[in-house]
C-alpha cells in the first residue's frame, strides 16, 4: 500500500514509517522540521527512514516532503501526485506546557491544520484516516483507568482541548462524508530517539549532568508509559482496519467513542500506571547514577494520573504493550549513553 504518514520526522511518525517500509510499504512523509526541540533529532530520524528504504532494496519506498500541513496548497500537491490508500496524521504542535505559553501555535497546527487533513482526504476519498489524539483530553478524571466512553468535556490545557476538537471535527467528517477515521488516545510516550521536552528525557539531561530534575506534584503523579514499539504496532494495526457505519446506533445512549460513522477512538496505552517516584528510580538505575530532586508543586495544565483501559484494542486486534517499563528505559538509557557519546 502507499502511506501518508505526517508528522513523519516526529518520535512516532518516524518509526511507523519504519515499520510500514519494511512491512513492504510505500511511505511519503510529511513534516515541517520546526524548531519546537531540536532540528538535528528530526534530521536523525529522516536519515534512519532512507536507510531503511535502502536496506529494503526499495530506495523509493521512502518519499519525504517538508511542509506545513497548515500550507493548503501544499498538501492539494500532495494528494494531486499521490493516491494514498491509507493516511495516518500524526502531525501536531505537541506540548501541554508549550501551550499555555504559545496558544496560537496550537491553533494553526492543531486545528487548521487538521481541517486541511480532514479536507484532503475528503476530496480524494481516502478509504481511512487514523489520526493522533492524546490521553490529555481525560482531564482531571477521577474514574480510573480512563475508558473511551467516559465523559471527555473538562481539558486542562490548550493542548488537550485541541486534541479533543480533533476527535470532533474527525467525527463530523465521517457522518457527513463517510469518510472512515480513526482516532489513537496516546499515553506517554517514550523510547530512543524520543522527545527531548518529555519528562523522561529532561531527567536524562539533568541527572548526567548532575542538575536538578524537576518533580512535580512533590512525585506524586502516575503515567501509564508506553514503550515506542508498543506503540507502532498498534497504530500500524488500526490503520489497516477501516472503520464501519453502525446501524444499531443508539443516539439516546451515546458515549464519545460511539456512532452511526464509520468512527472509531481507541486507548493506546500501557496499562500500567507507574508512580513518577519510580520511574525516576529505574532511570537512575539504568542511567548509573543519582539524581538530585527539586521537588514542585503541580503545574498548570498537568494532570495527576493517567491510566488507560486498552480492552478495545485487545477485543478488536487482540494487542497488548509487551515491554515493561524497566526494559523501555534500559533500551532507552543505552541510547542515551550512545548519542552522547558521539557529541
Amino acid at each position: 500500500m502507499k502511506f501518508l504518514v505526517t508528522g513523519a520526522a516526529g518520535f512516532i511518525g518516524a518509526f511507523v514509517s519504519k515499520a510500514l517500509i519494511e512491512a513492504g510499504h510505500t511511505v511519503v512523509g510529511v513534516d515541517s522540521l520546526n524548531s519546537y526541540y531540536r532540528v538535528e533529532l528530526k534530521e536523525a530520524r529522516l536519515a534512519m527512514l532512507e536507510k531503511s528504504a535502502r536496506d529494503c532494496g526499495r530506495a523509493d519506498a521512502w518519499i519525504f516532503v517538508r511542509g506545513h500541513i497548515e500550507d493548503r496548497e501544499l498538501l492539494l500537491r500532495v494528494f494531486s501526485e499521490h493516491s494514498f490508500d491509507r493516511a495516518i496524521h500524526l502531525a501536531a504542535q505537541a506540548g501541554v506546557r508549550h501551550s499555555i505559553e504559545n496558544p496560537f501555535a496550537y491553533g494553526s497546527s492543531n486545528l487548521d491544520g487538521f481541517l486541511n487533513i480532514l479536507e484532503a482526504c475528503r476530496a480524494a476519498r481516502m478509504p481511512h484516516l487514523a489520526f493522533a489524539s492524546s490521553s490529555s483530553v481525560y482531564g482531571m478524571n477521577s474514574k480510573v483507568p480512563f475508558s473511551e466512553s467516559d465523559p471527555v468535556d473538562h481539558p486542562v490545557s490548550l493542548y488537550a482541548a485541541t486534541k479533543r476538537a480533533n476527535e470532533l471535527m474527525a467525527h463530523t467528517y465521517a457522518h457527513l462524508y463517510r469518510l472512515p477515521v480513526t482516532g489513537m488516545r496516546f499515553f506517554t510516550v517514550y523510547g530512543p530517539m524520543g522527545r527531548p521536552d518529555m519528562a523522561y528525557f529532561k531527567f536524562a539531561d539533568a541527572i548526567m549532568s548532575g542538575k536538578q530534575i524537576e518533580v512535580y506534584n512533590n512525585g506524586e503523579l502516575e503515567r501509564d508509559f508506553t514503550y515506542i514499539d508498543d506503540i507502532v504496532k498498534a497504530v500500524v494495526m488500526i490503520s489497516l482496519s477501516v472503520p464501519e457505519e453502525n446501524p444499531s446506533f443508539d443516539a439516546s445512549c451515546a458515549t464519545p467513542d460511539s456512532s452511526s460513522a464509520p468512527f472509531k477512538i481507541y486507548n493506546v496505552g500501557n496499562q500500567h500506571p507507574e508512580q513518577l517516584e519510580y520511574f525516576i528510580t529505574i532511570l537512575e538505575h539504568c542511567l548509573g547514577k543519582k539524581a538530585v530532586k527539586q521537588y514542585l508543586p503541580m503545574q498548570a495544565g498537568d494532570v495527576y494520573r493517567t491510566a488507560a483501559d486498552t480492552s478495545a484494542l485487545e477485543r478488536d486486534f487482540g494487542w497488548k504493550p509487551s515491554t515493561s517499563l524497566e526494559t523501555g528505559l534500559q533500551r532507552f538509557a543505552q541510547w542515551y549513553r550512545h548519542m552522547k557519546k558521539l557529541g
